[in-house]
């Protein structure tokens, strides 16, 4: 819920975000090939991109259908006010259910969305009938379920980060 102010990303800052972003996996000695530079100062550069936070983490992407989540949901959720405590109490009841793999406070009709995987709909039915509903914070819940999905990328416009 904190506004963090941007940093500002040279072109070999940007060069190695786009590589890392692509293939997570590159090895240093073929980053620093494809960028340019030597591989010393390229580790430096993402090990200074690591410690200021611009790169949070590395992760595998999982297909969701290949190991039996095949229902995926996002719920809009108005909560029953907007006081500090009820929104803070909220996100740690949502935190610790697994199924909920994104949370964002919204603007607009709905104070939160969340995106939510099942194995099928009578799993997301139990989830929201057991565990969401029983949510005291929540006013009003709205789901739309995903019905095909043709665009899904963890890939940031990074050529917007350059610009004054």
């Amino acid at each position: 819920m904190q506004e963090k102010k941007s940093l500002k990303l040279d072109e070999l800052d940007q060069l190695i975000l786009e590589k890392l972003q692509a293939d997570a996996k590159i090895t240093n000695a073929q980053l620093a090939k494809e960028i340019g530079l030597s591989p010393a100062p390229t580790l430096e550069r993402v090990k200074k991109l690591e410690k200021l936070g611009v790169i949070k983490s590395y992760h595998a992407v999982v297909d969701a259908n290949q190991i039996g989540l095949g229902v995926t949901t996002f719920v809009q959720v108005s909560l029953v006010s907007h006081k500090k405590s009820v929104i803070q109490s909220f996100v740690k009841k949502i935190e610790k259910i697994p199924n909920v793999v994104e949370c964002h406070h919204m603007t607009g009709a709905s104070d939160f969305l969340l995106k939510i995987t099942a194995k099928d709909i009578p799993a997301y039915q139990k989830l929201m009938l057991e565990v969401v509903s029983e949510i005291e914070e929540i006013n009003h819940m709205q789901s739309m379920i995903v019905l095909s999905t043709f665009k899904h990328s963890h890939v940031l416009p990074l050529e917007q980060a350059l610009e004054d």
